[in-house]
């Protein structure tokens, strides 16, 4: 969808980044120069299961933990989140997990600063005008990016709907840390879902109507690192140097998202995990090879060089037909690492019209490289069942 953009515009990057194996070791003193003295980490039973968060726990004195995170969190989570580090008087934030405990995190901050419910922050609503406490994020998946980003998404089950809360520097991490160590054995239908959810992030932002050089630097390499080693941490979840590119993707590409919306395959992937409990960054993955497909007659320099970034000879042939030899590479990625039909994610083609309703009404069409409508939707969402059948 077509939009008009001001003359002057910013890059906010209000996150420091710090990374490499082993980077866990520091957290005590990324807190300590933050002036933490009270740590609230946020985090959930998986990673504690896992471990993660006893070797997090020994970097940290005095800490408090919140170990209910759930997938796609939701409003009366954050708030209950809330009223735990209010009561146990703390003073900073470690989030520890993937997207689901760093958007927590991040709500549980802007709740503790402004007061109310994180419902009275979605995008346009009541404005945020004071940065959240101290936060660390530490990242155990490499897909969503938050820990980079400048957005939170929170479900609102009343609504049947997610709810983006931010869109500027005062919600972001004060600190990245980022340890591919962390993500050593995550199982590969998490690292497929998350792995694609980061290309997604990539694409969708390079090729938006709001793309600028900064964001698409970044982009274009998320692209690259994506399409060389996700297939490999995929197949071999042991693999230090997977797992580190991997890592660096994911926060590029949460770097590319900047402080606007993505495009159509968020839309859709937004809206519809409102309606049934899945898996975002696999929901997003299913719909993306399908949005490209339909956008990149719209804008076939750009889909040409996602074709270049994921490694596709496009040498000799036109610049539209480049950019479908990437459509089609990005469809293969999704095959080759078992992403989920949308049946088994829990949708049915009878859905199809309420989908495509929810998705044209989400706020990431603004901005989608070619216009999309109702019906729009809804042939993406057939060529979503039809491409991603077995």
């Amino acid at each position: 969808m077509s939009v008009e953009l001001e003359t002057v515009r910013t890059v906010d990057v209000p996150t420091r980044i710090v990374h490499g194996p082993g980077a866990i070791a520091g957290l005590g003193q990324l807190l300590a120069e933050l002036g933490v003295e009270r740590p609230f980490l946020v985090t959930d039973r998986g990673v504690v299961d896992a471990g993660l968060a006893e070797t997090a726990l020994g970097h940290l004195e005095d800490a408090v933990v919140f170990d209910e995170v759930r997938p796609n969190p939701d409003i009366e989570l954050v708030g209950r989140a809330s009223a735990a580090y209010l009561g146990a008087g703390c003073d900073g934030l470690v989030a520890l997990g993937g997207g689901s405990s760093m958007d927590t995190a991040k709500s549980v901050g802007v709740e503790v600063v402004h007061g109310g419910s994180i419902r009275e922050y979605e995008y346009g609503g009541t404005p945020i005008t004071t940065r959240i406490p101290p936060l660390v994020a530490v990242p155990t998946t490499a897909g969503t990016g938050s820990e980079a980003t400048l957005w939170a998404v929170i479900t609102d089950p009343e609504r049947k709907i997610k709810f983006n809360v931010g869109g500027t520097p005062l919600i972001g991490a004060h600190v990245a840390l980022i340890d591919p160590e962390l993500m050593l054995g995550l199982p590969p239908a998490i690292t497929a879902a998350t792995g694609m959810d980061a290309l997604s992030h990539a694409i969708e932002c390079y090729t938006c109507d709001y793309h600028q050089p900064f964001n698409d630097a970044v982009a274009l390499l998320a692209i690259e690192l994506v399409g060389r080693w996700l297939r490999v941490a995929y197949e071999d979840g042991g693999n230090l140097e997977a797992r580190t590119n991997m890592a660096h993707a994911a926060t590029l590409g949460g770097l590319a998202y900047g402080t606007e919306s993505a495009g159509a395959a968020h839309a859709m992937s937004q809206s519809a995990g409102g309606v049934h409990e899945c898996p975002h960054g696999a929901l997003t993955a299913r719909v993306l090879g399908p949005v490209c497909e339909y956008n990149a007659p719209a804008a076939p320099e750009r889909y040409a060089r996602v074709a270049q970034g994921l490694d596709v000879d496009v040498h000799g042939v036109s610049t539209l037909d480049a950019a479908l030899l990437g459509v089609e590479e990005v469809y293969r990625l999704t095959d080759e690492v078992g992403i989920p039909t949308m049946e088994e994610l829990g949708f049915s083609e009878e859905e199809i019209p309420m989908l495509a309703r929810i998705a044209y009404e989400d706020p990431q069409t603004i901005g989608n490289p070619r216009e999309v409508d109702v019906v729009g939707y809804e042939a993406i969402y057939r060529n979503a069942f039809s491409r991603g059948g077995r």
